[in-house]
């Protein structure tokens, strides 16, 4: 008799929680410890999503809980008005990390910062119109949910006035085509904004992105999209906001994957992997922004705004990322995480696609690579067959793709959990293409 059907567990927890979007696993999770969670008979299960996507030194870290307690006696939550030494430090900490973004805001998650971002773009710009990719999450309040397009949408009355999308490059399902086959980015980033143009009442404010659309199905942008998207807004007085709630701090293999690109944008989110699974999130922007938006009398905070208790986690964050080299770490784990998923691309039929950057990457199941015909069912099937086994993955289901796996393990995952969770993948893709 396994102790996860606690019949008055799941009694309570069915009478009284509200059903706010994915099912509920089938477990009770009882603890959690560097890429392990544990349910309630003690199994271990491998958690390849770093719990929400932020776990990003894995459960329990020594520090993280050392920071934890140590603040918790001092102090945790203060008004808004007031500043403690985590906060400045952890402010000049992350404006030395992104040159030329030199003014930082403490919030909580990355709809709030992202609900900011926008606030401040509006106010600086004197337009309200905002731009987002047809795949989107930038979260489920106001503004953010407005520029959120994967999911969510039917149901709750008008989005926010000026919301416009364009479609995100799809290097696996190009919407435009080069004479090799291979996508045609620019052309299909020139025609979107023609639409934009078309559309817009000369109010356009910002452009928001994800360097990589997670719950898109892990969408890289191309290397040069973001310059010609920089410059897209640029020509039309709007600024560029970018939203690294899950590519920021080391997971793409720089500490922030606009990095690797050389654009820096006007307004940087993060939240998620800052707080390293604790409520922590951050708008950076320009003094020249910064200053406008005072100016302008910018109003933005919150009951958490600038708390020391995350603050000091998210400097701690930042001291073991430097300290125990895991931006690198995240490029060499993600290599080998790589080649492992290039090899079940090659043993089995239904893996249509791998892509992403470091320890964010995207494993997409179809019918068949001829025809890509989206395979929900079977990437249903092996994600149960995974969760059986002992690895905890998601799969994102958007109408126009196949199920894509969303795999990313925290940045202090080992090899032999890479190799274990891959020996997973194959036992269940095995398993669940068998009818077994």
């Amino acid at each position: 008799m396994t102790l996860n059907a606690d019949t008055d567990f799941w009694a309570s927890a069915n009478t009284h929680l509200t059903r706010y979007g994915p099912s509920f696993e089938s477990v009770i999770i009882e603890r959690a410890a560097g890429s392990f969670v544990y349910d309630a008979d003690g199994r271990a299960i491998l958690d390849f999503t770093s719990g929400q996507m932020s776990a990003v030194l894995g459960h329990t870290h020594p520090d993280i809980v050392a920071t934890v307690a140590r603040q918790m006696g001092a102090v945790a939550h203060l008004f808004s008005g007031m500043l403690s030494r985590p906060v400045v430090t952890l402010a000049e900490r992350l404006a030395a990390l992104a040159p030329g973004l030199g003014r930082v805001q403490l919030l909580t998650t990355g709809a709030e910062a992202n609900e900011a971002a926008i606030r401040m773009a509006k106010l600086v710009t004197g337009g309200h119109e905002i731009v987002a990719f047809a795949q989107s999450w930038h979260g489920m309040t106001g503004a953010a949910a407005s520029a959120t397009y994967s999911a969510g949408r039917r149901g709750y009355g008008p989005a926010a006035v000026g919301s416009f999308v364009i479609p995100a490059p799809n290097a696996y399902r190009p919407r435009f085509k080069t004479a090799d086959g291979s996508n045609d980015w620019q052309t299909e980033l020139d025609d979107a904004f023609a639409l934009i143009d078309s559309q817009s009442t000369g109010n356009l404010a910002a452009f928001i992105a994800e360097p990589i659309l997670s719950s898109g199905g892990i969408l890289e942008l191309p290397l040069g999209y973001l310059a010609a998207l920089k410059r897209k807004c640029e020509q039309r007085g709007m600024l560029l906001i970018l939203d690294e709630a899950q590519t920021g701090i080391g997971r793409t293999g720089h500490m922030f994957a606009f990095e690797r690109d050389g654009v820096v944008p006007d307004i940087l989110t993060l939240s998620k992997t800052l707080g390293a699974g604790l409520p922590l999130a951050a708008v950076m922007t320009t003094q020249a922004i910064e200053q406008a938006a005072f100016e302008r009398g910018f109003l933005f905070y919150t009951t958490h705004v600038s708390d020391p208790l995350p603050a000091a986690v998210g400097v701690t964050v930042l001291d073991v990322v430097a300290r125990d080299g895991l931006v690198a770490q995240a490029t060499a784990r993600g290599d080998r995480l790589r080649d492992g998923l290039l090899s079940l691309q090659q043993r089995f039929e239904c893996v249509g696609d791998v892509r992403g950057r470091g320890l964010l990457l995207g494993l997409e199941i179809v019918v068949d690579r001829q025809s890509k015909a989206p395979g929900f069912e079977l990437g249903a099937r092996i994600m149960e067959e995974t969760m059986r086994r002992g690895l905890s993955m998601n799969i994102v289901k958007l109408p126009s793709m196949g199920g894509v796996f969303r795999i990313a393990p925290p940045l202090t995952v080992s090899e032999a959990e890479i190799d274990r969770g891959l020996e997973i993948m194959s036992e269940a893709i095995q398993a669940a293409t068998n009818g077994r």
